[in-house]
């Protein structure tokens, strides 16, 4: 079976899908969803397939095997909708919505008809949060007590050019960006229960926020700590350390994470532990062994792309549902929310 793709909104991801698809001899680009009042000539040179106003115009010349939605995020209810009320399976790119209440709205639909939904947190298919969520569930560290981490990089002005939306309510790192952290996060070390964050907008004065740092309880008792900036020149951030997109400059000797536990602390994405031995007591004056883990680096968007096919033609369950995409859009909506009230924002039931 060749599956028939069609991709929503050909801008920055929806062009790398519609490149992973004609790469992928599983599949097939069967059409591009490009309303015509967004259309750029140079972009429509690119895409070299049938290009539709809407998901009706593209449903009624024939229903494709799958879905990806890489529109705005403003879209992704509506468009999500409309595959799940046709029990087409559907990748929805990160945010799984651009608000809370539709996220739990398409969540309970899908849930009710047992629709094949994954969303594109490609994260949690990269080999080194896999070996990373294993080694916090394993013991190694002992009980998990921290995390710190940061997402530091610089936007250039071409970044907002390309897409004014980023820099207006509903962009903005924390939308945007974070989301990708807060994933990641709840992978290695639980759920997180409690949030409290500071937002500045000092260097571009844009409508939405450029720095953050964010406090975070979990609900096994550990504690994170997060800085968030899009205008800070440095290589502390998960593209530029994990090597995983060549579009980014890499320095694959540095860290953007780290796990801390009661036995020792993983540094994330190079991988090195630092452990006590299972006979040694732990503490601060007894030596701990040092290894850095293997792992095979593989491209975590074409594996995310193999498992939406999985799911099309075998019915696997995702690996990011949309309750855990949810899940990851409340964390970022309490931080939102804790911003603006400058207090503690509980999640906890």
């Amino acid at each position: 079976m060749t599956a028939r793709l069609v991709v929503l909104g050909p801008g920055l991801m929806g062009l790398k899908h519609i490149a992973l698809i004609r790469a992928n001899p599983r599949c097939a680009l069967a059409g591009v969803v490009y309303p015509a009042a967004q259309r750029e000539p140079e972009v429509l040179r690119q895409l070299d397939a049938p290009v539709f106003e809407d998901l009706e115009a593209c449903f009624a010349s024939g229903a494709p095997d799958g879905v990806i939605i890489a529109s705005p995020n403003a879209l992704h209810w509506d468009q999500a909708r409309f595959c799940v009320d046709r029990r087409t399976p559907v990748l929805i790119e990160k945010p799984i919505t651009d608000n809370v209440a539709d996220g739990q709205r398409l969540c309970d639909l899908a849930e009710r008809s047992r629709a094949r939904v994954l969303v594109g947190h490609h994260r949690a298919h990269s080999p080194i949060v896999q070996t990373a969520v294993e080694v916090a569930r394993s013991g190694r560290l002992g009980r998990i007590v921290g995390f710190q981490g940061s997402a530091a990089f610089y936007k250039p002005a071409e970044y907002f050019a390309a897409g004014p939306w980023r820099s207006q309510p509903g962009g903005g790192p924390i939308l945007i960006n974070l989301i990708h952290e807060i994933g990641l996060m709840r992978a290695v070390c639980g759920e997180i229960v409690g949030v409290q964050a500071m937002a500045s907008h000092a260097v571009r004065q844009s409508a939405v926020e450029d720095t953050v740092v964010i406090n975070l309880q979990f609900a096994s008792g550990a504690l994170g700590a997060f800085l968030l900036s899009d205008t800070a020149a440095s290589a502390s951030s998960w593209e530029q350390t994990s090597g995983e997109n060549p579009a980014f400059a890499a320095y694959p000797g540095e860290a953007c994470y780290t796990l801390f536990g009661t036995r020792g602390a993983l540094s994330i994405p190079t991988l090195d532990l630092k452990a006590h031995p299972p006979e040694t007591p732990s503490s601060w004056l007894t030596p701990m062994t040092q290894e850095r883990l293997p792992v095979e680096r593989l491209d975590p968007l074409t594996r995310q792309l193999d498992h939406f096919l999985d799911i099309i033609e075998h019915d696997v369950p995702p690996l990011v549902s949309a309750r855990d995409g949810l899940a990851n859009l409340i964390v970022t909506d309490a931080i939102r929310r804790s911003v603006e009230t400058g207090g503690l924002v509980s999640l906890a039931a």
